[in-house]
């Protein structure tokens, strides 16, 4: 071997070292200016509280049946299982933290104990909550009652598990937020920038509205250009697309609607946008819910959806397929595809011409259910088939809604399905 290869071979080895030492370095609590936050009063509780509402803490820090913010749901990602952490201030919770360790985690992505979390936690988008408002939020949490449930432990595959593949993931991804910009934007009157706000912080659209690569990541953790939500297999449809979930032609009257009853005069929310409905978005205040709608309705419109020159179904999957539809789905839907009394029409719905059939598919396997709000207290729902169509069925009867009444979507095979169908 030659000795410039040799010195080749030298470097290589010394920056691998290099990268190994570094991923292995212990990482120590960041130092955080405390801030002269005062005593938690009945004021800042409340405040809290309904920031809690805006972010939907409650949806991934409450298994099912147990007590609010105890922690315990199992979130599943492509790397293995991670379990919401318990915020009441417990043992086992937050009873330890200070309110400068929270707003590490959520400023930082970091434990008080200096431990990287895990990005399920969307740190891209908390980073960007305001000082005082991650004040408040832990004023809130700490007023909750103590729960001492226990919490299992992350079930992550090597290497995801260690802490040395989540440097690497936040290298990668994770951009910190301004703090300043964020204290301003927090109390904008601007519509649009208490809107970016909204969106990119507290309600972190973008943890599913993000096309994610095989890391889960993307290089801008804030784009809302749509992508499927890793094994829910539910498709976050596009927002900066009007033949998606784009909303740039809407009145903001009508995009308020959609966030604050679960519907409009031309869509409804169904699948995990139902949940964020009625968990969330609902008990938004009027001015908060103009100024996201705002924000969103400003957005550019890019990436649209280009008409493509779809393959044309065949003779067997339209005949099939218009069977099981008139025998199944025209007593709501309409036999045109126009839509029953309060059952949405088919033909021109954006939600069965997208391309991916993922909304559609999961909506005819396990029904569509509408969030129960104020302005909607009992929605009328669409029973799941899933026991009742084989995979062929469920792709002829989705490649006839996607193909008739003028809609020129591409058909569905049974294999599309199969892939789709996920694990639930």
């Amino acid at each position: 071997m030659s000795a410039r290869a040799l010195k080749i071979l030298g470097v290589c080895a010394l920056v691998l070292m290099a990268v190994v030492a570094w991923m292995a370095w212990p990482a120590t609590p960041i130092a955080i200016a405390p801030t002269a936050s005062g005593s938690a009063d009945a004021g800042t509780i409340e405040r809290g509280r309904y920031l809690a509402l805006q972010g939907n803490c409650q949806g991934c820090h409450t298994v099912r049946g147990g007590s609010p913010f105890a922690g315990g749901r199992a979130i599943g990602t492509p790397f293995g299982t991670v379990f919401g952490t318990n915020l009441t201030p417990s043992d086992t919770g937050l009873g330890a933290w200070s309110a400068d360790d929270f707003w590490r985690a959520l400023h930082h992505g970091q434990s008080r104990d200096g431990r990287w979390l895990n990005p399920v936690f969307p740190f891209n988008n908390t980073t960007r909550i305001a000082r005082s408002d991650s004040d408040a939020l832990f004023a809130f949490l700490r007023s909750l009652p103590p729960s001492d449930a226990p919490v299992p432990p992350h079930d992550l595959r090597w290497p995801y598990s260690t802490q040395g593949a989540l440097k690497v993931w936040r290298a990668l991804y994770f951009v910190q937020g301004d703090a300043t910009a964020s204290a301003s934007e927090a109390v904008a009157v601007d519509e649009v920038r208490r809107g970016a706000y909204l969106v990119n912080g507290l309600g972190h659209c973008s943890a599913c509205h993000v096309t994610r690569n095989a890391l889960s990541g993307n290089r801008d953790m804030l784009d809302l250009a749509g992508g499927l939500i890793p094994l829910q297999n539910w498709y976050a449809p596009s927002l900066l697309d009007p033949a998606e979930a784009g909303v740039q032609e809407w009145s903001i009257e009508e995009i308020v609607a959609l966030f604050r009853d679960g519907r409009s005069r031309s869509a409804t929310v169904s699948g995990p946008m139902a949940e964020v409905v009625q968990h969330s978005t609902q008990y938004w205040r009027p001015e908060d819910l103009r100024a996201m709608a705002t924000y969103l309705r400003q957005l550019p419109q890019a990436g649209v959806t280009q008409a493509a020159a779809a393959r044309a179904p065949d003779d067997r999957a339209l005949r099939m397929g218009g069977e099981r539809y008139e025998q199944h789905c025209a007593q709501c839907h309409g036999k045109q595809g126009e839509g029953v009394a309060v059952y949405p029409a088919l033909a021109g719905n954006r939600a069965v011409l997208m391309d991916s059939p993922a909304n559609a598919l999961q909506t005819v396997l396990n029904g569509g259910f509408g969030p129960s709000t104020a302005g909607h207290p009992r929605p009328f729902g669409m029973p799941p088939f899933v026991l009742e169509l084989s995979e062929q069925d469920i792709a002829d009867v989705l490649t006839h809604v996607r193909t008739q009444w003028g809609n020129q979507a591409a058909p569905v095979s049974a294999l599309d399905v199969r892939q789709l169908r996920g694990s639930r």
